[in-house]
Parts: C-alpha cells; sequence; structure tokens
C-alpha cells in the first residue's frame, strides 16, 4: 500500500527567514513630553503642506475589569488598544451592539472570549479578522488590503509575544495539471493596431497617454502604439477575453464608459476576442521531457517572514497596487501615508516605480518621525531599491526628511556607483547634515539592480552604511552627536525634495525607519529574509523519475511588472520516508505558456545527479545556486509555467541545435587611412627626444602648457587642424631655441659648426649646410640603412619616411632665404637662422605622421 505522502516541513531559516521578531506597538508622543523641542535651525524654507489622511482614532481607554490572564492582557495591547477606536471596529462591536462583540469596553475577559476565535496565532495572515476586513468589511483606508496588512502585524506582534507564530513552511501537492496548448502575446503589435487600439486611443487617451493634459499611468493610450501595445498586455485576458481588466473596468467599475457601459464592455470584449483570434495556437512539442504545468498562484506563499520590525515606526510595503497613496502599514497612530505624484508607477511585484514623480507625507504625520527619533536619539532608514542606472547625481534623494534643498534632518541618496547618508546632529554637521558619510569610489557599491540598503546612526557609532547585509566598512566624516537640532516641520519624501528637485529614478520595494540603529546581525536577518511575494513552485516530475511524490521546486517571484526571478531550484519528495537516488537531471529549461522561454534559460546545461548522500530528507537536494528571470507574458494569474529537459531520470530529449545562419557578408566600410598622427603627448615626446632637450626643462615646460589643449587628441588624421600645426610649430621653435641657446648641447648636436660666422660665410658651400642639416635629419628619419654587398650594397631610408632629398631641397631654400641679407645681416643672424632651419624640421610632417 503505497505510503500517504508527508507534508514536508521546510525550516524558514534554510529558505528566506529567521525566526519571527515583530514590532511591539510604539505610541507617538511618548517622549513630546519629556523632551526639549528641538530648535529648527531657522530654516525660513517650507514643505509641502499635505492633508493629513489620519483622523484622531477617539478615547480608546478601558476602565472595566483586569485582564484575567497573559493571554488576555496580550489581546487588549495588541487587538483591543488598536482597532476599538470608533473610526474602526469600536462604532459596532461593543457591549449592547453588533455581535461579536471583541472590542466591547465593560469587560477585556469578555471581549477576549468574543475575539480569541478570530485570530489564528500560528497564521496570522489567515486570521478572521483579517480575510474579513480584506474583503472590504469597515476598512478605515481606501484600501482594504492595507488595513488587512495592518491587522496581520497586529496579530503577528501578539504571536511574537507569545512565542507562537510558526516557523515552517508546510510544502503540500500542488494541483496536477498537464502543459496544454497556449496562446502567447505576438511580439508585433500590428494586430492589436487595429483591433484594441482604435478603442483605447478614441476613449482613454484623454488620460492614459504621455500626451494628455492630465497624464496617468498606464500609458495604454499612447499616442506610440507599441508602448500602448506593452502597457495593454497586462489588461487582456486571452484566454477569457470578457475577464479582461478592460472589460471589466468598464462593465462593473462603470469607469469612463463613452456611451452605456454593458454596451461599451461588450464592445471593448468583442475588440479583444478579435485581437485573441488573430493569435496562433502554441502547441507543446510532444517530443519533449515536461514536468507538470502550474500557475505562479498554485505555488505555496513563502515570503516576508522573520524580519526584525520590533522597533519600526514607519513601515512602506507597497501592497496596494494603484492609487496614489502608499499606506504606512506599521499600525503606530497617527500613519504616515505618503501620497503619490508626478511620475510614479505601481510595481506588480509590490513596490513602487519612481520615473521623475515622488511620495511625499504630510508635515503633521511626519512629526511622528521627530517626536519619537529625536528621544530614542538613534535610528535607521531600510530600503529594498533598485536605482534605474548609476549616472545619477546630486546626490538623488531615495529618502528624505527635510525641509528643502539644503535643510534636512535625514536623507539617503544616490550618487553615480555611490550612496550617500547625510543626518543632522548637533555636534559636527551643519543644517544640511554636511559633510556626508559616501561610500568609497572603488567599491562601486550603488548598481542598477536590487539592493539591500540599511542607514543606521546612534551617538555611539554615528553614521554607518550597509549594502546587502554588509557593513560598507566607510568611516564617519565627522563625530557623533546628538538629534536636538532636527527640525519638527519637515516632511518624509521619497524619490526626490518637497520642491521636486534632486530627483531620483528608480524602484523601492520597501521601506522600514526604525527608532533604533539595528545591529549587523539584524540587518543581515532582514537581508536574508527579501523583499516581495515569493512562491514556492513545485513542478511534479513523478512519471519519469520513479520517485513517489518526486518534485523540482524552485523559489518564484513576479520581480517587476515585466519579469520573474526563478532561483534555487530543489529536488525534493514528499512522500514520506523515500530517499531518491540515481535520479540524472540535465538540460533543464523553464516553458512559459506552451514554449521555452526565449531568454533566461539559466540551467540549460545543467548535468547533476540526485544521490541519496546528498540528499537532505528535510529540504531536498540543491540542483544550482543560479538564478534567472523569465519574462513576464500574460500575468502573474494566466502565465503558464513549466519544465523541460533532455534528460530526466528514465526519459531523454536529443535536442538538436538549429545550424546557425552564415553570417552576411560584411558591408563595404569607408576606407580608412593608413596613417595616422602623434597624438599631444607623443609629439611631446618626440620633440624631445629628437632635439636632445628635456621635456621637463623650464623653458620648453611654459610653452609645453600653453599649447598642449591645441595639439591633437586623437590619432585619425582626418581630424587634423590647421590650428594644431600651429601649436606643433610654436612648441619645435622653443625646443630649437632652447637647444641653439646652450653652446654646449648646440655643440655636441651640430658638430664643427662655426655659430660665431656671419651669415653669409657660415652657409656659403654645401659642407658647412650639411653640419646643420645632416643631424636633423638623422634625428628624425634615423641614419641610412646601407645594405651589404650581397644584397646590391645601395643606401636606403624606410619606405615610408619623407624622400631625403626633398627634405633637403626644401631645407637648403629656407636657409637661402633667410641669408640672402648678405653683408647686411645682423650678428644673430647665424644663430637664427639655425633655430629656423631646426623649427622646420621639426615642425614638419616628420615629426606629425605616426
Amino acid at each position: 500500500m503505497k505510503a500517504k505522502p508527508a507534508q514536508v516541513q521546510l525550516h524558514l531559516g534554510t529558505l528566506f527567514v529567521r525566526p519571527y521578531l515583530r514590532r511591539a506597538t510604539l505610541l507617538s508622543g511618548v517622549f513630546a513630553s519629556a523632551l526639549l523641542v528641538a530648535c529648527s535651525g531657522g530654516s525660513g524654507q517650507s514643505t509641502e503642506d499635505l492633508p493629513n489622511t489620519n483622523p484622531d482614532t477617539g478615547d480608546t481607554s478601558y476602565s472595566g475589569p483586569a485582564p484575567e490572564s497573559e493571554d488576555v492582557q496580550n489581546y487588549k495591547r495588541y487587538i483591543w488598544d488598536n482597532l476599538a477606536a470608533e473610526n474602526r471596529c469600536g462604532s459596532c462591536h461593543i457591549q449592547g451592539n453588533q455581535s461579536p462583540r471583541f472590542v466591547r469596553s465593560d469587560d477585556i475577559n469578555l471581549a477576549h472570549g468574543e475575539g480569541r476565535d478570530l485570530v489564528n496565532l500560528g497564521s496570522p495572515a489567515d486570521s478572521r479578522f483579517v480575510t474579513k476586513v480584506a474583503s472590504g468589511h469597515n476598512c478605515w483606508l481606501a484600501s482594504p488590503d492595507a488595513c488587512a496588512e495592518i491587522i496581520t502585524n497586529y496579530i503577528e506582534e501578539w504571536a511574537a509575544a507569545a512565542g507562537s507564530v510558526v516557523s515552517t513552511i508546510t510544502l503540500t501537492p500542488p494541483p496536477e495539471r498537464d502543459v496544454g496548448a497556449s496562446k502567447s502575446f505576438p511580439a508585433s503589435s500590428g494586430n492589436f493596431a487595429t483591433t484594441v487600439y482604435p478603442l483605447l486611443e478614441e476613449y482613454c487617451s484623454a488620460c492614459h497617454s504621455e500626451d494628455a493634459p492630465t497624464a496617468q499611468q498606464p500609458y495604454f493610450a499612447s499616442s506610440d502604439v507599441d508602448q500602448a501595445y506593452e502597457a495593454s498586455k497586462a489588461r487582456m485576458d486571452l484566454d477569457n477575453p470578457e475577464q479582461s481588466r478592460f472589460v471589466v473596468r468598464l462593465g462593473s467599475d462603470f469607469h469612463n464608459c463613452w456611451s452605456n457601459c454593458s454596451e461599451n464592455a461588450d464592445t471593448m470584449t468583442a475588440a479583444i476576442r478579435s485581437f485573441v483570434d488573430g493569435i496562433a495556437v502554441t502547441e507543446v512539442d510532444p517530443e519533449w521531457v515536461t514536468s507538470k504545468a502550474l500557475f505562479l498562484t498554485d505555488g505555496i506563499v513563502a515570503s516576508g517572514g522573520g524580519r526584525i520590525e520590533n522597533n519600526a515606526i514607519a513601515l512602506y510595503e507597497f501592497k496596494t497596487g494603484s492609487g496614489t497613496t502608499a499606506y504606512d502599514t506599521s499600525g503606530i497612530n497617527p500613519a504616515i501615508d505618503l501620497n503619490l505624484s508626478g511620475d510614479v508607477e505601481w510595481l506588480g511585484s509590490w513596490g513602487i516605480q519612481l520615473n521623475g514623480g515622488k511620495a511625499q507625507a504630510a508635515t503633521a504625520t511626519s512629526k511622528r518621525l521627530f517626536d519619537t527619533l529625536s528621544g530614542t536619539g538613534e535610528f535607521t532608514i531600510e530600503a529594498w531599491v533598485a536605482p534605474a542606472n548609476v549616472v545619477q547625481e546630486g546626490p538623488a534623494r531615495i529618502v528624505s526628511y527635510s525641509g528643502g534643498n539644503n535643510i534636512r534632518n535625514f536623507t539617503l541618496g544616490h550618487a553615480m556607483y555611490n550612496y550617500t547618508f547625510q543626518n543632522r546632529n548637533d555636534a559636527s554637521t551643519n543644517a544640511d547634515g554636511m559633510p556626508a558619510l559616501i561610500t568609497d569610489d572603488m567599491a562601486e557599491r550603488a548598481q542598477a539592480t536590487l539592493q539591500h540598503v540599511v542607514a543606521t546612526f546612534d551617538p555611539i557609532n554615528g553614521r554607518r552604511l550597509y549594502v546587502n547585509g554588509e557593513f560598507t566598512g566607510d568611516a564617519d566624516p565627522v563625530a557623533p552627536g546628538l538629534l536636538s537640532t532636527w527640525d519638527d516641520t519637515f516632511a518624509l519624501v521619497l524619490g526626490s525634495e518637497a520642491s521636486n528637485e534632486f530627483a531620483w529614478a528608480g524602484s523601492i520595494r520597501l521601506l522600514a525607519i526604525h527608532s533604533r540603529a539595528l545591529t549587523q546581525d539584524d540587518i543581515l536577518t532582514n537581508y536574508e529574509a527579501g523583499v516581495g511575494e515569493k512562491y514556492l513552485l513545485l513542478f511534479k516530475v513523478e512519471e519519469q523519475t520513479d520517485v513517489p511524490q518526486g518534485y523540482v521546486m524552485f523559489e518564484v517571484q513576479q520581480y517587476d511588472n515585466h519579469g520573474y526571478l526563478f532561483s534555487a531550484p530543489k529536488f525534493i519528495t514528499l512522500e514520506d520516508g523515500v530517499t531518491p537516488d540515481g535520479v540524472v537531471i540535465q538540460g533543464m529549461r523553464i516553458g512559459i505558456n506552451g514554449r521555452e522561454a526565449v531568454v533566461g534559460q539559466a540551467w540549460a546545461n545543467l548535468d547533476t545527479t540526485v544521490t541519496a548522500n546528498l540528499y537532505d530528507p528535510a529540504s531536498g537536494q540543491k540542483l544550482s545556486p543560479l538564478g534567472t528571470i523569465i519574462t513576464l507574458e500574460k500575468g502573474p494569474t494566466a502565465d503558464e509555467f513549466f519544465l523541460t529537459f533532455e534528460r530526466l531520470g528514465s526519459e531523454e530529449f536529443v535536442r538538436v541545435e538549429a545550424t546557425p545562419a552564415l553570417p552576411a557578408a560584411p558591408a563595404d566600410l569607408t576606407p580608412q587611412p593608413r596613417i595616422g598622427i602623434r597624438r599631444f603627448e607623443q609629439i611631446h615626446a618626440a620633440l624631445s627626444a629628437a632635439t636632445g632637450i628635456s621635456s621637463a626643462h623650464p623653458a620648453v615646460v611654459d610653452t609645453w602648457e600653453k599649447v598642449k589643449q591645441q595639439l591633437p587628441v586623437e590619432a585619425d588624421i582626418r581630424g587634423f587642424l590647421a590650428a594644431q600645426q600651429m601649436g606643433i610649430t610654436q612648441l619645435a621653435v622653443k625646443y630649437c631655441s632652447t637647444l641653439v641657446d646652450d653652446t654646449s648641447k648646440r655643440a655636441a648636436y651640430f658638430p664643427g659648426f662655426n655659430f660665431s660666422a656671419g651669415a653669409a660665410s657660415a652657409f656659403d658651400s654645401s659642407a658647412k649646410r650639411a653640419q646643420i642639416i645632416d643631424p636633423l635629419l638623422e634625428n628624425l628619419l634615423g641614419r641610412p640603412i646601407t645594405w651589404p654587398a650581397a644584397m646590391g650594397g645601395h643606401t636606403a631610408q624606410l619606405a615610408t619616411a619623407p624622400d631625403e632629398s626633398a627634405v633637403r631641397t626644401e631645407l637648403n631654400e629656407l636657409i637661402d632665404t633667410m641669408t640672402a641679407c648678405g653683408g647686411s645681416c645682423s650678428a644673430d643672424r647665424t644663430t637664427t637662422t639655425v633655430k629656423a632651419t631646426c623649427a622646420a624640421a621639426m615642425g614638419s610632417a616628420m615629426i606629425l605622421i605616426h
């Protein structure tokens, strides 16, 4: 008889998280009455005054009988105190009113008796309190999901206090589904342009286009049809057109109907169906060795737990997914909710993408940061961020609690490959928090990828930065101090200053502000916990491996609006008492919607064997440390995944790689010059070598500094300019003048020449002229080569050198011109003629051409 499948439990520490340490409820204002009010520093600047979206929760004082047990006390602390306000549950679920009376104010013990069954400490998110509010029941915010997340946090705090949090993930068999034929979005927008796009362009472009007066993301009605197509994919259901988001918004939400909403929804359905009908069905190759198929939602949720948040006073998990408010789900009142403005896009993977927009809190609610942190004297900014690029300057503001461009309490910033941290203290920084702590340039800590970035401050260690769980080692340039100079009128802003300047481009997946400086261990715990909604997908491969309840398991999450992250593949069995051995796995690939993904096949070269000595009954056998991104096509609820293998257990698929097409004949390029020119530093060195004058000679250095920016910077002769020749000439004249003016150097360079003779007699024979010309040609062209008699015995220069006789003729003609004065030449005409002859040779193409 076949054994009953075991519910394999994986300890969270082996996957994502360590045991829970949740935040305790903090009360803002505890320190306000006990501490001196900090001085503002006289900024003279005001922040944007946003409305306070946190109404007073009312009087929740309790004067009934004392709690009869610790469990009742915890119920009061974590549930009653937070939900008894009239604007939450206290207007209905009280004595003499609606049952269950879980926030009755007359007896906390009776309230506990009616409310305890609504709480699941082992799985807080499944508590009746949470699911009821998530369905839309009496949420005090605009987002039921945000209310549900806040109540989940309350219950997690209670569970942590009670030691009841489950620290394991129970693996259960997913639904069995064969890989089916599927339709996928074509690469071209041509069919979309003639079916769905005309409706969107006509009726939606007034808002959902980048050209609209009040442009709203997503731009599915963009004037660029390709951009509109990309934005529309997630809103069209290829399998059930009538369930497309475009249809639901018209037929159920009555959003922007152009006439009758029901008829408009039918028109949109028909357009999407017409688009779908033009897409060919993708059939799975029957020769493939495949696993069973799964949707992302078939996976087991395994995300976010185990974070250190017991002192988090502001928490943004960005799970709402729509609207203009990012809710603070820390559960502490007043909530520091953020108003989104400008170009901000929600990410389906939980997060916001900032493309020049910002998220800003009201100054009234931001004051809670001042009240709490100025009291503790320490804090932590923790963020999961993905910079859009590494060319941002400023520094660009990721998270800022500030009052203007040059005054702040703190700012976590980004500048190229660096993260920056400004914090205002009373000892060593100015009102702008300067000088800033900046990561080392050579370390290049900031990268255009998802990173866990943490900034801590305390009065002992000062400022510190951590990236991906690791202390950067950068020393704070100033001494630690106190936060007594903070200003309580500033606003918390993400993505820019309140003025919209110093904008940062990138995504923020999570932000937490803690009222203490997290330790290295705490930071590492939060880094290992990860971010975003993760699933464990178990692809069944029992049939091919003969392993009962055998699966290849992946950790999968929606990485952003365009892709899924697959990582940490393992082989595991859910069958109790079974240890797989000898299971060969080769050439594993990810399939999506009936075909193998075009890119991202990180395991195509996988070649491993599952063996008994490597298999861990608790967590399976790791197959590879690699991860990959698979392109999102239909969306997380519609994309169907499966695995293919070249060999899996007893089955094999012989993959024949397509013969690559022969490369096209290279295009004929514009002919390139066969010669080049010397660059500025080469010209400088060549003149020094040709004249024997050091390039460090003071007279030469002075001229060099004046003309070096005028000299060529590239070797391409086509870029040569007349102005560059003038610079070369000036430098050549200076080298030659320095040579001739030095009697010992000129005597060695021009041996036998009589510099004391007058110009008429000094150059009156070819032999005397050769005493000047020959040394110049030898130093510029090299000494002539005389070949042995066996090779002809002739003398020759290099083939690419100028013709010696032509150069000699030019220099002789110059000497003729310089000495044409006859007997009336000045006394220095001889040295001037030598300098001119030298400069003509040194400033010629013999130096320039390389």
